[in-house]
């Protein structure tokens, strides 16, 4: 067994020396969510259904490229990366059929990883359920397996796939993420969480089509769990840990009546179908369902428009070739017919509903159900099954505990499901830049404060002006935080998402060069990560095969950090086979502690402690100053300094990316040590030798290039005495562009103000 690399003590965690990491993670990669072989973006239709026939060996990225990757991204200042992985990935061809080249293909590359000295933690990813409802996750089979017809999910607007759409390049934005509301994603997350509850008549192979579900689940993540614990050169160095299934959705159960849009469903755009009429529409009946748009104050109706399947229904019909995948479907779930409608819910021969609040109580007790009842009973109990599972192979991983997105975690603080190795892992995203695609300077919405009942009306959570939008995301995150400390007791919390779109303003940036709204953007959301002493993050996300035309290559999706269309941020000094010390740690001008002229260190003075060779790097410093540069990606936003590794507690940090300062207030129980001193990351294009300054409160420090398997970043070491320390490093400062659409911002606040004023 390899040895630790990190722990938890309590809501942080430690290294070897003890001292406090902070994880700066970024996802890896999102080209992960769609197969290499046929290499299938969500905009692609040909050979869509033949899903048992791919394969994701290539994926996120070639062993060829893994360097490449990996490089960059350490040189970006990133340690940590969250692994993204899909069932569908383990498991394409069928039930209990694992793709072995596959697996040894991840294998390849967390072993390329790991040289880098990344910490990683796997991610079983999904969303909206898999790539033939809209997203990705589960094979295909999972849906023929409930009694879906992939075929149909178009005409019925049971999920809507953008392989599918008639014109792919015109896929509504963000239209994705209201497939959680159709019919598909309904059926299938309600049969996964709840199948023995709320459809008992779903037996497959002798089992509830809950238990058929989650066993196989969890069987393909112990299966790829077990390959890298026989590896025996990957376990808890890199991967410290095991995230849960990614983004869990309750489908149906806890709807007080199906027949009603649910008050807690924030989320509307494009058509919007009650339950009740997704039910009739997946079984071919026409329904003139509500249209709704997204504004700045949210979702808003729209209009109507006429959904007519023409008869054609998404249950696979009576005469379908059910032993395909060798299972054998119980006689008393019959095909070519709504599993809704075997269960009573309603009459297909007089197209009624009749129990409209089939899923508002527990069968089993009659308990009232709610979202929270969910997520501490149903949720909760394939967690645990989960959960049992990793510890059964690697019994002290970290566990990366996801609760479904934005809502109350579970209660289980001084239980037994209070893990000292848990993480609370929650989401973040601005969603009125996400789906707007628009960074608005002037005004925003505490969604979360709105959520949580903090407000008496909507207009009340408006907050204007850029200081009180990032002060606001960092009162969000920090609420997230705390309330995950409240429910599941003290553990470190890791947003394992949070990023921006980089196609904002109808692709402004891409056509002028301007990216000051994404850095605008980006900023704010990484000022609000430092303000709210979250333990990490990962940024969502890296795209090995991001462009300008496609995004993401993923419905349309555009928040990759790294493009093939962009301009690189300027590599680091050193070459790979640079095998240099950069400092000289017994020469006398190494930095000497408690002196007067080295607590100061301006440009004047910086050569008095560091060598003439260390102040010029090898690269081209006028490409760091060329103004051409500015801009490139955002890169200004997101490379940007952390502490790495704190000797004593982190109190806390900040990045001012304005004008180029980078603080760091701590405690320290005792001196540091020699060889461990607190680390902080030192990005080289906002800090370069030459013209960075340091003030610290007290010892010694260095700034140096490190490399580590070809790639190369600066650090700042700092040595320094007991009790509340502090540092202040001043780079270069660089003029950031000016807002986009001002004006236009101002008159639509106006008209969102209004219109909030009237919701009560």
């Amino acid at each position: 067994m390899a040895p630790f690399r990190l722990r938890i003590d309590g809501r942080t965690f430690r290294d070897a020396d003890n001292r406090e990491v902070t994880l700066r993670g970024i996802n890896v990669a999102g080209d992960a969510k769609f197969p290499a072989k046929p290499d299938q973006p969500s905009y692609v239709a040909e050979d869509f259904f033949n899903g048992d026939n791919v394969s994701f060996v290539g994926r996120p990225f070639s062993v060829e490229e893994a360097h490449t990757h990996f490089a960059r991204l350490k040189r970006w200042g990133y340690n940590t990366i969250r692994y993204i992985f899909t069932w569908e990935a383990i498991e394409a061809a069928g039930p209990g059929r694992y793709d072995e080249e596959w697996i040894q293909h991840t294998i390849s590359v967390l072993r390329i990883a790991k040289t880098y000295g990344f910490y990683i933690f796997m991610d079983p990813h999904q969303d909206v359920w898999s790539r033939f409802s809209g997203g990705s996750g589960a094979p295909m089979w999972t849906l023929y397996a409930c009694g879906l017809d992939p075929r149909l999910f178009d005409v019925t607007e049971a999920a809507l796939v953008q392989n599918t759409y008639p014109e792919p390049e015109k896929f509504p934005k963000m239209i994705w993420a209201t497939n959680y509301t159709r019919l598909v994603c309904q059926v299938m997350f309600t049969l996964f969480f709840g199948g023995k509850d709320f459809a008992p008549k779903a037996i497959i192979d002798g089992k509830n089509i809950q238990d058929y579900l989650q066993d196989h689940f969890i069987a393909a993540c112990r299966h790829l769990a077990r390959r890298i614990h026989e590896a025996g050169d990957l376990e808890y160095d890199p991967i410290i840990g095991w995230e849960s299934l990614n983004e869990p959705n309750r489908g149906l159960i806890s709807y007080q009546d199906l027949t009603l849009i649910p008050k807690e469903q924030k989320l509307q755009k494009g058509t919007s179908p009650t339950a009740w009429q997704a039910i009739l529409t997946g079984s071919g009946r026409a329904c003139e369902i509500d249209t709704w748009d997204f504004g700045g104050m949210g979702p808003y109706k729209s209009g109507t428009a006429l959904i007519d399947p023409e008869g054609r229904s998404v249950w696979l019909s009576s005469d379908h070739y059910d032993s395909r995948y060798g299972w054998k479907r119980d006689p008393g779930w019959k095909l070519g017919e709504c599993l809704w409608a075997q269960h009573g819910i309603w009459d297909p021969e007089t197209d009624t509903i009749l129990k409209k609040d089939y899923f508002a109580k527990n069968p089993q007790n009659g308990d009232k159900l709610d979202y929270e009842y969910f997520t501490n009973h149903y949720y909760m109990a394939h967690y645990r099954k989960y959960n049992a599972m990793v510890k059964s192979i690697f019994p002290d991983a970290l566990m990366f505990f996801q609760p479904p997105v934005l809502e109350i975690p579970p209660k289980i603080k001084g239980t037994e499901d209070d893990d000292p190795n848990m993480i609370f892992a929650p989401h973040f995203y601005d969603g009125i830049t996400l789906l707007t695609k628009k960074w608005n300077r002037v005004w925003n919405i505490d969604v979360f404060g709105v959520l949580r009942g903090k407000y008496l009306t909507p207009a009340f959570a408006i907050k204007i002006g850029e200081t009180a939008i990032r002060n606001c995301f960092a009162h969000q995150l920090t609420a997230i935080r705390q309330e995950g400390t409240d429910y599941m007791g003290i553990h470190p919390c890791v947003f394992t998402e949070i990023g921006i779109p980089y196609d904002m303003d109808d692709k402004h940036a891409y056509k002028t060069g301007d990216y000051s709204s994404q850095i605008a953007a980006l900023d704010a959301n990484h000022f609000a990560l430092e303000a709210s002493k979250a333990n990490g993050f990962t940024l969502w996300t890296y795209v090995t095969t991001n462009n300008h035309e496609w995004g993401d290559q993923w419905n349309g999706e555009d928040l990759s950090i790294y493009s093939v269309d962009d301009r690189q941020i300027p590599g680091a000094s050193i070459s790979r086979n640079d095998s240099r010390t950069s400092f000289d740690t017994t020469s006398p001008s190494y930095s000497q502690a408690q002196s007067s002229d080295t607590l100061n260190v301006s440009p004047a003075n910086l050569k008095q402690t560091l060598s003439t060779e260390e102040m010029t790097p090898r690269g081209s410093r006028e490409q760091l100053r060329d103004p051409d540069l500015q801009g490139f990606r955002a890169a200004e936003a997101f490379v940007r300094p952390t502490p790495i590794a704190t000797h004593g507690e982190n109190v806390s940090f900040r990045f001012d990316l304005r004008n180029c300062t980078f603080s760091l207030a701590l405690t320290a129980p005792s001196s540091t040590k020699e060889e461990a001193p607190t680390i902080a990351f030192l990005p080289e294009f906002h800090f370069p030798a030459g013209s960075t300054s340091v003030e610290v409160s007290g010892g010694k420090w260095t700034i140096s290039s490190e490399e580590q398997s070809g790639a190369v970043w600066q650090v700042l070491r700092w040595w320094h005495a007991e009790g509340d320390q502090t540092m202040t490093v001043k780079g270069v400062q660089r003029r950031q562009g000016a807002a986009l659409g001002v004006e236009e911002d101002l008159g639509y606040l106006a008209q969102c103000q209004e219109r909030a004023c009237t919701v009560m």
